[in-house]
């Protein structure tokens, strides 16, 4: 069995997510957003793509993201996070690397991570991924309207 190196490089970052995985996803979320996509793996019809970069942009409603798995995954990390402040919920396919600073630093503990059964086939690769792969819900923070704000 041969693994595709692309895997253990940074020659191909944007792996699509494997249908399935999204569908039963989506069936739970109901997604309004594919936050790093291109046009032929985007997996909402309003989608980012690396031209318009979901990292520079205000979020809506619930997010899919299967975000580049470089050395920039923290910068979409630290971006989910701070969209929750605004009410968004984004669901992120992550690799499960639970030895990684920004694993203990960003998710353990604070969001809640469900851990994949075997390796994923990413749509396109030969074969499955060398690593285990995890979803973490980031979900949206509603904010209560307070008595004497402008909306009121």
């Amino acid at each position: 069995m041969s693994i595709h190196p692309a895997l253990f490089s940074s020659d191909k970052d944007n792996w699509e997510t494997p249908i399935g995985l999204f569908e039963a996803l989506n069936s739970e979320f109901h997604f309004t957003l594919d936050a790093a996509a291109d046009n032929n793996n985007a997996k909402c019809p309003c989608y980012f793509d690396k031209d318009t970069d979901g990292l520079k942009q205000e979020w809506s409603g619930v997010v899919w993201l299967n975000p580049p798995y470089g050395k920039g995954i923290v910068d979409w990390i630290v971006k989910a996070i701070q969209e929750t402040l605004n009410g968004v919920t984004t669901v992120m396919l992550l690799p499960a690397r639970t030895s990684n600073d920004w694993f203990h630093r960003y998710i353990y503990a604070r969001y809640e991570t469900r851990f994949l059964r075997g390796r994923l086939k990413f749509v396109g690769a030969d074969n499955v991924a060398p690593f285990p792969s995890m979803i973490v819900i980031f979900k949206g923070i509603e904010r209560k309207r307070v008595s004497g704000d402008k909306n009121d």
